[in-house]
């Protein structure tokens, strides 16, 4: 989800009438008169002073900038459709998943006192392959989460300006949760073991000064771990990445309340442009659930957020195709609650999938010329979620909650963007929004949990980055300039 000087004109002295001698006659006694004028001037001053701080008053409380509705143009086929193959075979010296008879099962710690003295170990003694396994069992949201629970996506990582400003925003909003990058690469990039907190410790107390519970998205493999690095892939030892998470989970016990494994595995862009797989996921999935659990069993730890997207091959996978591979590979016990994405694309919030993958006018046109399946068009609206919760029904995980990890729409009409097809105006930006919270409300309770709208946006993007037209603040420094998503979600009862 950036006044130009005016010259002066020299001033022309005034005429100056000539001087005319008093007329001739008898000298009088003058009347003294009073001087209106510098008491005409003070009073102006004044009166002028007073309108002044009147309307600073009324611009700070009162008023809220009107953004013009922008138009909405005929839908354009965009997205390069291949034919659905089947995924190549994993690469060489990546583990596998091992089938469901070959999983092994977590044991109980010793005792509890154990237990509790590895979640207080330092994060600078963790050692390599020192993770035990901890109980399987789903964790229950209890009081942590609401149905639905409100959050937002922020970029505090740099700028502890930009942080703080940002945070007083999302608090008087009335959001409970921000979702926020925690990168491996930056924290754990000079080598194996050697950790830099400094962004993360200041973040972590800024979000504690405005009472915000903290999801941390972990991802992104340094140098050392490989992965196809510099591109964003798994680690090519997943362990490496457990014992990270370990180290984060040891050092934050407590102050992070719920973890993201990863964002977006069913693209081979975010898996080390190699072709998607549900059960390398599955593997990573474990490592991290256990490490993370062993550190701060209190942790709530939530699958990958998938891409909504039409293309099956070794570039994409269809989420729910991702998800069904997931329960196949064994990771119903690995995770305790379900990550999904929900962006709107055209449609309103409330209309239904299936009449959305029919009409060219809301699902992509291009998807209709090259034949892909209606059960595949699904994704271009808001309750395709719905579809990925059917699937952890149809698998015995109905207990479970689903969390929409990312879900907006776009204002994004740019003469070549590929996202032009489906933009819409600010101010009916705004309206989905408070519409899907109302929804979700109305028709996902008990199931529904936290739900985080994308963005509070990185003030160094600009009108070239797709991501400037998702947020609901413009991109900006020092200023803020919410857009009507604002402050509708903001007013909108909680």
């Amino acid at each position: 989800m950036q006044g130009q000087p005016s010259g002066q004109t020299p001033q022309t002295p005034p005429n100056r009438p000539e001087r005319v001698p008093p007329p001739v006659g008898p000298v009088r006694k003058q009347t003294q008169r009073t001087n209106w004028l510098p008491i005409l001037f003070g009073g102006g001053i004044a009166l002028a002073l007073v309108c002044a701080v009147a309307f600073v008053i009324y611009s700070f409380f009162f008023f809220k900038p009107e953004v013009p509705q922008e138009e909405v143009v005929e839908v354009t086929p965009t997205l390069e459709v291949v034919k659905f193959a089947q995924p190549a075979q994993p690469v060489a010296n990546v583990p596998a998943a091992p089938s469901k008879e070959e999983q092994p099962q977590a044991p109980q710690p010793e005792n509890a006192q154990a237990q509790e003295q590895n979640a207080e170990q330092p994060a600078a003694e963790t050692q390599p392959g020192t993770i035990q396994l901890v109980d399987d069992s789903p964790q229950q949201a209890g009081p942590l989460m609401t149905s639905p629970d409100y959050g937002i996506h922020a970029f505090l990582y740099w700028r502890p300006e930009v942080a703080e400003r940002d945070l007083q925003l999302i608090e008087d909003a009335g959001f409970a949760w921000v979702k926020q990058e925690f990168p491996w690469r930056e924290i754990e990039g000079a080598s194996k073991g050697i950790f830099n907190w400094d962004n993360t410790d200041r973040m972590l107390d800024q979000i504690e000064k405005h009472n915000l519970k903290v999801l941390a998205r972990v991802g992104v493999q340094p140098a050392w771990a490989g992965g196809g690095f510099p591109e964003i892939g798994p680690p090519d030892n997943y362990q490496d990445y457990g014992d990270f998470l370990f180290a984060l989970a040891s050092r934050y016990k407590g102050r992070i309340q719920a973890y993201q494994i990863w964002n977006e595995p069913n693209l081979s862009r975010e898996w080390g442009e190699r072709p998607p797989s549900p059960a390398e996921y599955t593997e990573l999935l474990k490592i991290a659930y256990n490490s993370i659990k062993q550190a701060d069993p209190n942790a709530l730890i939530i699958s990958a957020g998938l891409a909504p997207t039409t293309r099956n091959d070794h570039v994409a996978m269809p989420d729910t195709h991702f998800v069904q591979g997931l329960y196949d590979a064994g990771a119903q016990p690995y995770f305790d609650m379900l990550g999904v994405h929900g962006a709107g694309y055209k449609a309103p919030p409330e209309m239904d999938p299936g009449e959305i993958a029919r009409d060219p006018n809301f699902s992509n046109s291009g998807d209709h010329e090259a034949g892909v399946p209606e059960e595949l068009r699904r994704i271009y609206g808001f309750r395709h979620v719905e579809d990925v919760r059917d699937i952890m029904v149809r698998n015995g995980d109905a207990d479970k909650r689903v969390v929409v990890l990312e879900f907006g729409w776009t204002t994004d009409n740019r003469e070549n963007s590929p996202y032009r097809w489906h933009h819409i105006g600010e101010q009916r930006q705004g309206e989905y929004f408070v519409r899907a919270f109302q929804y979700a409300k109305d028709n996902w309770q008990p199931w529904i949990g936290l739900m985080t709208v994308i963005y509070m946006p990185d003030p160094d993007w600009t009108r070239d980055d797709e991501q400037w037209y998702w947020s609901i603040v413009v991109p900006r420094w020092p200023d803020a300039w919410p857009r009507p998503a604002y402050w509708m979600i903001k007013d909108m009862p909680k």
